[in-house]
């Protein structure tokens, strides 16, 4: 199943994969060859760390390249999508209830990151957005009840 995300998404992950086999894998490596050399394996707290630190870095490791490996890279910028929300655009909305104006670009899990102004294509706002266009409301149900988001503006950038 090919997962979405936009091409700052994956360069983000592809940095943080190079850092990841560059640096800290080293790193731990070291690490484990400095707490083996202190002798006794079965008490040593930090050869302990050392190797749970290497699990972590691995799986990550394994978690990113397989993101890589089926992900579906979309240019915001290059979609012709008529005005309607979908994946990567960025949208303007107002809360009918409060007045606000809220900015939202709608990405893929790994890039999601509210204080950005960037949330999940599987988040239930994301949900209610995908596929109107500017003027529509989209009805979210949020834990405080349900909102009301009028669609301000669409942009792909």
């Amino acid at each position: 199943m090919a997962t979405p995300m936009t091409r700052k998404g994956a360069e983000q992950l592809k940095q943080e994969l190079h850092r990841l086999k560059t640096i800290e894998r080293p790193a731990v490596i070291q690490a484990i060859a400095e707490a083996r050399a202190q002798g006794d394996l079965s008490e040593n707290a930090e050869y302990d760390a050392a190797r749970d630190k290497q699990g972590f870095i691995e799986g990550r490791i394994a978690d990113i390249e397989g993101k890589l490996g089926t992900a579906q890279i979309i240019d915001p910028s290059e979609l012709q999508a008529d005005g309607r929300v979908v994946f990567g655009a960025t949208v303007e909305l107002s809360d009918e209830s409060s007045g606000d104006e809220i900015t939202y670009q709608i990405v893929g899990d790994d890039e999601a990151d509210l204080k950005q102004g960037r949330i999940s294509i599987n988040s239930p706002i994301a949900r209610a957005l995908i596929g109107k266009e500017s003027g529509e409301v989209a009805q979210v149900a949020a834990p405080g009840g349900v909102r009301h988001y009028e669609i301000l503006a669409v942009h792909y950038r």
